[in-house]
């Protein structure tokens, strides 16, 4: 079994085991000095910027924002210019002034709610690749995972001598921010390759060490993207580079011996993004280039330096394809001849081209194929029908299968790098928002299920107390929109209740309906939790997410909408009490609803929102843009797309409305959705709905998209964003939520 897939399982279970937003102008880009005991808020000057393209002409007020000079910022926030950063942190100031003092010990409460709920010095379920066996821990009250490994025989023995091989708490001691990347060992067991990203801009450092001596080698790789691959032989190791203008867009061979870095692979069209993967058979190595709509992937020998490189197809525009090695030929998941949910062909290693596809499962309209994995004697897939995702195993030769059933209305499922690819057994995680995440191993001869792990809850968890229910709620056009509500049992269903609500919505990432503690801070304090999956999602199929994009965008907005409407309709809630919830591209939802339909929610939180659309898909510098036109259209070139984009784009929408209260967030070193979108965006409400808010800004001047990054450090920013929403919904008054004067 491939160990840099179990690591990046075990930095899945890190996360998991860890737990766990009135103007005027001004002669300068400086926020006004805020008086230190109630601090108004900040005024942004308001610099008009002209900006003409494709014969139409728009004003952006707010560019000052950002920093002519990001790219280096994103490596060193830092060297920030300081008439922004003023103005970042005096809306910090306000924020903190507003609504984090206020909320000072319901914060605290919540705080020591959620810290609770989480199993301090908790580890995962051992992965097992040949003599040793690899996990993570927690320490007592430590931020950061320790890896670490074990021999096999003793894999589930927690007392028997383990070795260290990173120790997160030791690394990430005095720095700002602490992320790990991709790892993995050496193919010989003596040397673990390892990133590290220091700053939030997820540029990462890929260093090696000596697994006996517990020192680095001198190995150092900069300005990587997360993933990389050892040879077979153990002498070299497969890296993505960043471009300056951050896009993983080449492929390095680094031998260690000498410290050469040779270029495998450079991907010429900055619309598509580049990795690196190891087969489960640990024999082929793959690099894929590709957009959101178009794949293109080559492959080697593992074993073979300096390679070759083998084309499995040529990209055809919107044409989507994976690849698995298995049973000695490639099996390929692809979109090819309308097969919308994709279906399975297989073909060989030596001609691989379309032509030579020969079809194994065929496209099956209404049942997603969301992923596979390749073992020995077993290929299994991943699929979504009815909204319900399921395991279906294929035995060797694909002559029989059969699925592995669940019984829950609503469940989360996702396959484990768990064992070696002789192994027969399948080790996969299950949740649902009641069931705390579960590890079974899955025996593929005699299908019976071990039950390995199931997430402690140490301050106590019964799922009888909670009702889960899932409800479809019809859109403006008849479409049923998929809504997953959790509530307490106490909680009355007679419109008394508040309820958040939270969506996405785009790239065709579906929101799983899966377990998490902290959402039970907010569902023991009377509030229904609502997760929607509207059109830009894949809940219902591959046509649910093209249904959601470019000219169709509108439709993720209008059924989170009618989702909020539904759920006052049937009783759940009323207008005013539903608070909001979106990050990213989640982000840019909040900001539409907000255009949308103000009145129908008492407070709004944008997580790094994505609302300056058309001035960042007009940006081809910036990492994310050239790679995203097949998402939202690129206005540089079509028209249309320029029309479409600016008719829903929060930040050129806003306008005189009653906006309820807003929770926005970002991150400076935000290589995905950069800081100023949202500064510009809170800058812009205050002008123009001065009356309406308010309207909190909260910049993290020290990290990026994810937020702080240690486990319990990300619980604070939790809870800021609890207090907010309890505030919001009456459930406290400690605040004052009424606009500033």
């Amino acid at each position: 079994m491939r160990l840099a897939a179990k690591l990046a399982g075990l930095m899945a279970a890190a996360t998991l085991l860890s737990g766990c937003m009135m103007t005027k102008d001004t002669a300068t880009p400086a926020a006004e000095a805020a008086a230190p005991a109630l601090p108004a808020p900040p005024v942004a000057a308001r610099i008009d910027k002209e900006i003409t393209q494709l014969g139409r002409t728009r004003v952006d007020p707010y560019n000052w924002l950002k920093d002519d000079n990001w790219q280096d910022v994103m490596r060193d926030p830092s060297l920030l210019k300081a008439d922004i950063r003023s103005y970042l942190e005096a809306e910090n100031a306000y924020t903190k002034a507003r609504l984090e003092d206020p909320t000072a010990a319901l914060r605290e409460e919540l705080f020591n709610e959620m810290r609770g709920r989480i199993k301090e010095d908790d580890s995962s379920v051992p992965a097992i690749d040949g003599d040793w066996a690899y996990y993570t821990r927690f320490r007592e009250g430590g931020e950061y995972a320790v890896f670490a490994r074990r021999p096999a025989a003793d894999a589930y023995n927690p007392g028997a001598p383990e070795t260290i091989l990173l120790d997160g708490d030791a690394m990430g001691k005095d720095q700002d921010y602490f992320a790990f990347g991709d790892m993995a060992v050496s193919p010989d067991d003596k040397s673990l390759a390892y990133g590290v990203d220091t700053k939030g801009s997820e540029y990462y450092e890929i260093r090696v060490k000596d697994i006996e001596t517990g020192a680095d080698t001198g190995v150092v790789i900069k300005n990587a993207y997360g993933p990389f691959e050892w040879s077979a032989t153990g002498k070299a190791i497969f890296w993505v580079k960043r471009d300056e203008n951050g896009r993983p867009s080449s492929v390095f061979q680094r031998e260690l011996a000498t410290g050469k870095d040779t270029l495998i692979y450079e991907e010429k069209d900055a619309g598509f993004f580049v990795g690196v993967d190891t087969s489960e058979s640990e024999e082929v190595i793959f690099i894929a280039s590709g957009g959101h709509t178009t794949s293109e992937i080559y492959w080697f020998p593992a074993d073979e330096l300096n390679p070759k490189l083998r084309l499995i197809a040529p990209r055809l525009e919107d044409n989507e394809y994976n690849v698995r090695h298995w049973d000695g030929a490639f099996y390929i998941s692809t979109n090819l001849d309308g097969a919308v949910d994709f279906k399975l062909v297989r073909a060989p290693m030596d001609s691989s081209s379309r032509d030579n596809w020969k079809e194994v499962i065929p496209h099956r309209p209404g049942t997603l194929l969301i992923g596979m994995h390749a073992q020995k004697d077993y290929f299994t897939i991943m699929e979504r029908e009815g909204g319900l995702p399921r395991i279906v195993v294929h035995e060797k030769g694909m002559k029989a299968s059969y699925e592995i059933s669940f019984d829950e209305a609503a469940f989360d499922l996702g396959l484990d790098a768990g064992y070696e690819y002789d192994v027969p057994v399948l080790r996969f995680d299950y949740a649902s928002p009641t069931t705390p995440d579960q590890v079974i191993d899955y025996n593929l001869d005699t299908r019976e299920r071990t039950l390995r792990k199931t997430r402690e809850v140490p301050s106590g968890h019964n799922p009888a107390d909670y009702v889960v229910e899932r409800i479809m709620a019809p859109s403006w056009d008849g479409a049923e929109v998929r809504v997953t509500l959790l509530r307490h049992k106490n909680t009355p269903v007679d419109g008394t209740a508040p309820v958040l609500l939270y969506g996405y919505g785009s790239y065709g990432i579906t929101i799983p309906s899966d377990f998490r503690t902290g959402r039970l801070s907010l569902v023991d304090r009377g509030f229904i939790y609502a997760i929607v999956n509207p059109r830009g999602e894949m809940a219902k199929g591959y046509q649910w997410y093209l249904d959601g994009k470019l000219e169709k965008k509108p439709n993720t907005f209008k059924d989170f909408v009618a989702a909020g409407n539904y759920l006052v309709e049937k009783g759940y809630t009323k207008r005013g009490q539903l608070i909001a919830e979106g990050g990213s591209a989640g982000g840019l939802l909040m900001g539409a609803i907000a255009n949308m339909d103000p009145g129908l929610f008492g407070g709004i939180i944008a997580s790094v929102p994505f609302v300056d659309v058309l001035n960042t898909m007009s940006d081809e510098s910036l990492p994310l843009t050239p790679p995203e036109w097949p998402e939202w259209g690129n206005p540089l070139t079509d028209e249309k797309a320029y029309d479409s984009i600016l008719a829903y784009s929060p930040y050129d929408n806003v306008t005189k409305l009653d906006y309820p209260p807003m929770l926005i967030t970002g991150g400076v070193t935000d290589p995905r959705v950069t800081y100023w979108e949202p500064a510009k965006w809170a800058a812009k409400l205050r002008h123009e709905a001065p009356e309406a808010g308010p309207y909190y800004l909260r910049i993290n001047l020290d990290s990026g998209h994810f937020g702080a990054s240690g486990r319990f450090e990300g619980l604070k920013e939790v809870a800021i964003d609890y207090a907010f929403a309890l505030a919001a919904a009456g459930k406290i008054d400690s605040v004052d939520l009424s606009a500033p004067e």
